[in-house]
């Protein structure tokens, strides 16, 4: 059975590397099953690879568009692909070609890992620098999770505040009473409810 497995980091991954991307062309490698997982490859926590490695069997076609959907590792990879291939499963990575138990097979092997290491730790570089530089040189600039509202609409429910209660403000703008009662500490504003 020929078994192809697709992985993107996010939802919103680009052209040709897309879920729907990777599924046409395994689809058209001839896989009858296709395990799909939407993590990170810095983590191996995906359930539908553990379902791929726990349903692989000798005389199985592994099939993937690249190397490192599989793993980014190169210790980890080499020993996942080479026990599949020790153990009767066909590896075929199809912008590198079939991976044999051989001399060679584990040489190019070892070094298209080792490729697909060093371009994610590019990738983490690049990330970080730009987040110094920005950190640098925008003095708005933060880190994580966009604000849910913005300056003008915790403004108005501040102002609020003054003649209304927390839970009312809550109520009347939408903001939630934590959210609120954050932002007027914060704007070290005081109220007896507080």
């Amino acid at each position: 059975m020929k078994r192809g497995y697709i992985r993107v980091s996010t939802k919103k991954q680009g052209q040709g590397t897309s879920l729907a991307d990777q599924r046409a062309v395994l689809q058209a490698e001839g896989c009858q099953v296709i395990y799909e997982d939407v993590y990170t490859g810095a983590s191996m926590d995906r359930p539908e690879f553990d379902r791929l490695c726990s349903e692989v069997q000798a005389g199985d076609t592994v099939v993937v568009c690249k190397l490192d959907r599989i793993a980014r590792t190169e210790t980890e990879a080499y020993n996942l692909v080479v026990g599949w291939v020790r153990s009767g499963v066909r590896v075929h990575v199809l912008n590198m070609g079939l991976i044999e138990d051989t001399d060679i097979g584990r040489l190019i092997l070892h070094i298209m890992l080792a490729f697909a290491e060093f371009e994610r730790d590019l990738i983490v570089s690049r990330c970080q620098g730009g987040r110094a530089y920005k950190r640098a040189t925008d003095p708005d600039y933060r880190e994580g999770r966009k604000p849910g509202y913005s300056k003008a609409q915790l403004d108005h429910a501040v102002d609020l505040l003054h003649d209304h209660s927390f839970t009312e403000v809550a109520a009347m703008t939408g903001i939630s009473r934590s959210t609120v009662t954050r932002e007027a500490r914060k704007r070290g504003f005081r109220k007896s409810e507080l």
